[in-house]
């Protein structure tokens, strides 16, 4: 495993800068020339001094307050030189310390590296905690931002798939001998190995990323590209803070795994799940908060397993699933609260699977299924509020999908929103026309073939 050995020179906004002695000196002095006369004058105004008494004659005491003036400028030179040259000194001292803080750093760095690249998954394992340490330990936040860099590249690499269990025969009908049995089973072994050592890095990520902001061993603020990564284990970011940096799951696999979002909070920067694939197990953003910043699902594929929102709550910035596929699984929205920013379902395909948004509250968001298409499957707005902004659902196509306005759970109310229906095609949604109502308030634009014919 190689990596860019120019990213680990010292970054120059840690360069050693320093003006010249005379320049510094020059500066000091003015700069103590300054803030003496403003005490003076400070003084002589606080004392309400009126004038200053003249005399002719130089007597003995004002010969020896002059002397003492003299020798106290004088030290007071020296003095300024001396805090001038320690200055100097110990930015010299921190900037030298700093050089062999990131020497040190360097060494352990390819030292961790080098197991990465190990043929044993324990020398790997090894490798994947001490480049976890190195990240805690970094003297800045760019070598930090390497140790991370490293760990999501080493997910990134490609990797065989599980074997599976021995065959009992070949595809001729032959059975494996001891031999090919045993070489087969040294393969799975392999794969369970560094399938280890893959969730420990997803684990220790997880576990990096929940550390509150400012503390020794936190991330967050750092960038997490997992693009193409597979996810078949345990992820944990519960109760997490993403209020700056980019962490990208673009492409990412979710595949029999577990990821925990509840509780976390995104206040800046972007979360981006474009193209992944929730293929099984379950991603909770149960009780999330976004908000500002962008969370992207466009071209995401949700074909089974849980994905769930529940009483997230999105208060501005941006989440968009233009062009998803829900095909089957569960998508949940239950009791979610959107109070601002636009939620983008454009051109989404609901062919499959449920997606509710049972309880859910739209105040003053705009909500677009424009183009969506809804073909199979069921989607729930039972208990759904719309209460400002605008809901769009413009060329959206109604041919086979039970997309239902009303229910057990109550009906949905559209109360200060602007909703167009008016474009789409296909039947109307079970429950819409009842919870319009009668004539429809003029907010409310539905397809004049939907409405009763008036006598």
């Amino acid at each position: 495993m190689t990596v860019n050995r120019r990213s680990w020179s010292a970054p120059n906004d840690r360069e050693l800068r320093l003006w010249r002695v005379g320049r510094a000196l020059t500066l000091a002095f003015a700069a103590a020339v300054l803030v003496a006369g403003g005490v003076l004058y400070g003084l002589v105004m606080l004392l309400d001094f009126k004038e200053i008494d003249t005399t002719a004659k130089l007597d003995a005491k004002t010969l020896f307050d002059l002397v003492k003036l003299s020798f106290g400028v004088v030290a007071g030179s020296g003095a300024l030189v001396a805090l001038v040259v320690a200055y100097r000194r110990q930015r010299v001292d921190e900037a030298g310390a700093h050089r062999e803080a990131t020497r040190l750093h360097t060494e352990r760095f390819s030292q961790a590296v080098d197991k990465l690249g190990s043929d044993s998954p324990a020398v790997r394992l090894g490798g994947v905690h001490a480049l976890a340490g190195l990240a805690d330990d970094a003297p800045d936040d760019s070598l930090r931002q390497t140790c991370i860099d490293v760990l999501c590249a080493y997910l990134r690499l490609p990797f065989s798939p599980d074997p599976g269990e021995v065959p009992a025969s070949f595809p001729d009908g032959t059975s494996p001998s001891e031999e090919q049995a045993d070489a087969h089973q040294n393969k799975r072994d392999q794969y369970r190995a560094l399938r280890e050592v893959r969730r420990t890095i997803l684990r220790l990520i997880g576990d990096h990323y929940r550390i509150p902001k400012g503390a020794h061993r936190s991330w967050q603020g750092c960038n997490l590209d997992l693009t193409g990564v597979t996810i078949d284990g345990q992820m944990n970011f519960r109760g997490a803070a993403f209020s700056s940096g980019n962490v990208s799951f673009n492409g990412a696999a979710f595949s029999s795994s577990y990821v925990s979002f509840e509780d976390a909070k995104f206040s800046g920067g972007s979360v981006n799940f474009r193209g992944a694939a929730f293929s099984s197990g379950n991603v909770n953003f149960n009780g999330a908060a976004f908000s500002s910043g962008n969370v992207n699902f466009n071209g995401a594929a949700f074909s089974s397993g849980n994905v769930n929102f529940n009483g997230a709550a999105f208060s501005s910035g941006n989440v968009n699933f233009n062009g998803a596929a829900f095909s089957g699984g569960n998508v949940n929205f239950n009791g979610a609260r959107f109070s601002g920013g636009n939620v983008d379902f454009r051109s989404a395909a609901f062919s499959g699977g449920n997606v509710n948004f049972n309880g859910a509250a739209f105040s003053g968001s705009d909500v677009h299924f424009h183009s969506a298409r809804f073909s199979g499957g069921y989607v729930y707005f039972t208990g759904t509020a719309f209460s400002g902004g605008n809901v769009s659902f413009a060329e959206a196509a109604f041919s086979g999908s039970n997309v239902s306005f009303a229910g057990e759970r109550g009906s949905a109310s559209f109360s200060g929103s602007n909703v167009d229906f008016s474009t789409s095609t296909g039947p109307a949604p079970a429950g819409l026309l009842w919870t319009v109502g009668t004539p429809a308030p003029a907010e409310v634009r539905l397809r004049s073939d939907w409405l009763p014919a008036t006598p």
